[in-house]
């Protein structure tokens, strides 16, 4: 029962977390949910998000060095793994929150603690240098670029992703609209609810990624609604001087 059974804490209203084995000692105040076979496949719903987004974009991440930016779970790093990831180097501005199969991995290093809008290539390294894993001596050009973020703007962190990736490499992010608007354009509950705002999110981000001189090759909906029912995209780039963008058909 333990893959298909996540929990939370309810007093605290925590994210909710996959039970990693049966004899888990759980907070008294923990409310559980059975997951259905689906969703059981990673350690969070996440998971499934990304394996959508792969799929609608043909991107192939088997043996590619990947980066992992808002990691908490690690549902993205976990699809990445399942389909052929080499490494992935995850980020997170919170503690404790990888899952612990994730965190035993040995192509996982879990980076604590940072801000993805502060990301640069010596602070990786540094973060990196300590782990014993086959990725301690990584090289820093990540291949793909993958996240999952909340209660930041996506057009504050891209300037800092944009460097670490690598010539042929792409970008693939989870773009969730109540966190690129402002807050008198998000009703309550922290739902879109005019339809019309997803346009002038989509247009801000591709503006944004051109100025970093990145192409759009995609731009289309999550077929997973975020967890308070808002609708969520995913926005798919590359560096414009690519030849051969990464999971482009050549």
């Amino acid at each position: 029962i333990a893959g298909g059974l996540r929990w939370r804490d309810a007093d605290s209203g925590n994210a909710w977390r996959s039970v990693a084995k049966n004899r888990d000692d759980l907070p008294e105040t923990a409310e559980l949910e059975l997951l259905d076979a689906a969703e059981a496949r990673y350690v969070s719903r996440g998971g499934l998000k990304l394996e959508g987004a792969l799929r609608q974009t043909y991107l192939s991440v088997t043996g590619k060095r990947c980066l992992d930016v808002g990691q908490s779970t690690g549902g993205f790093t976990d699809c990445l793994l399942q389909h052929g990831a080499a490494s992935v180097v995850g980020v997170d501005v919170g503690h404790g929150q990888l899952h612990p199969t994730l965190r035993r991995e040995a192509r996982v290093v879990c980076i604590e603690g940072v801000n993805a809008r502060t990301l640069n290539t010596t602070d990786l390294v540094a973060h990196c240098a300590d782990e014993e894993k086959v990725v301690a001596s990584f090289d820093a050009d990540f291949e793909v670029i993958v996240g999952d973020l909340s209660f930041i703007s996506l057009t504050l962190v891209l300037p800092a992703l944009v460097p670490l990736l690598a010539p042929q490499g792409a970008l693939l992010l989870l773009v969730k609209p109540q966190f690129e608007l402002q807050p008198g354009q998000v009703g309550k509950g922290g739902i879109v609810r005019d339809a019309a705002l997803y346009m002038v999110v989509e247009q801000r981000l591709r503006d944004c990624l051109a100025g970093l001189s990145m192409q759009v090759l995609g731009w289309f909906e999550s077929a997973i609604t975020g967890g308070d029912g808002n609708r969520e995209f995913f926005v798919y780039a590359t560096k414009s001087s690519a030849t051969n963008p990464a999971g482009t058909p050549s």
